[in-house]
């Protein structure tokens, strides 16, 4: 779970941004850590019910789920190795002079409305083909791999969930200097994408050694 959202992308991008402002911030972890507990909850009930009448998809289930992580990580190792890279930068955020001359963050004083935040996290969230293809088909599946432990494991995911994007949205003020550079994306996405293989593979290593 941690290899699938710790990634670049507008849901996360957006946390940290949230973060870096610290405007209307617990509303928005909070979203995002319910709705990431509400698929793979979905997607471990669903998909464990079909296994138990249908064994042979656990294979299936595998092979799916192997080829989803290797995918996911040669994307992420892609992403890693682009020239130019990905950086954050903060709406309207400047760098700032402190009181020893030194350069700083700047803090933002304007803080939007509730309302238009919490849409834009629900936009962010649930207007995105890949979360479902994340934590209702991959997670889910592989859940469904461990059999009675299944909602062991569920609760390690959405365990992992909240805790990214807890110290994703409050960890944004003393990471933001470092996460703004295209360096610290492609140390952070080479991770990603070697941690992603290695699960793929390992998750087919049953199929041929039991």
């Amino acid at each position: 779970m941690f290899s699938l959202i710790v990634a670049v992308g507008a849901q996360n991008v957006y946390v940290l941004r949230q973060g870096l402002r610290r405007e209307h911030l617990l509303p928005v972890v909070l979203i995002c850590a319910a709705s990431d507990a509400a698929l793979v909850l979905a997607g471990t009930a669903g998909l464990g019910y079909l296994v138990k009448t249908l064994p042979w998809l656990i294979v299936v289930a595998r092979w799916a789920g192997a080829i989803s992580l290797i995918v996911y990580g040669i994307l992420a190792a892609r992403r890693a190795w682009a020239s130019g890279g990905e950086a954050l930068i903060a709406d309207g955020a400047e760098p700032a002079t402190d009181a020893a001359g030194g350069r700083g963050t700047a803090t933002l004083t304007r803080t939007a409305p509730l309302a238009p935040v919490i849409l834009a996290t629900l936009a962010f969230t649930w207007l995105n083909p890949n979360v479902y293809l994340d934590t209702v088909l991959l997670i889910g599946g592989i859940a469904a791999t461990h059999g009675d432990g299944r909602w062991l494991f569920a609760a390690g995911a959405i365990l992992a969930s909240v805790t990214w994007f807890f110290a994703l949205g409050y960890g944004a003020r003393h990471l933001g200097r470092w996460l703004r550079t295209p360096r610290a994306w492609r140390i952070l996405d080479t991770g990603i994408a070697v941690l992603l293989v290695v699960m793929g593979v390992a998750l087919v290593l049953p199929v041929f050694f039991g």
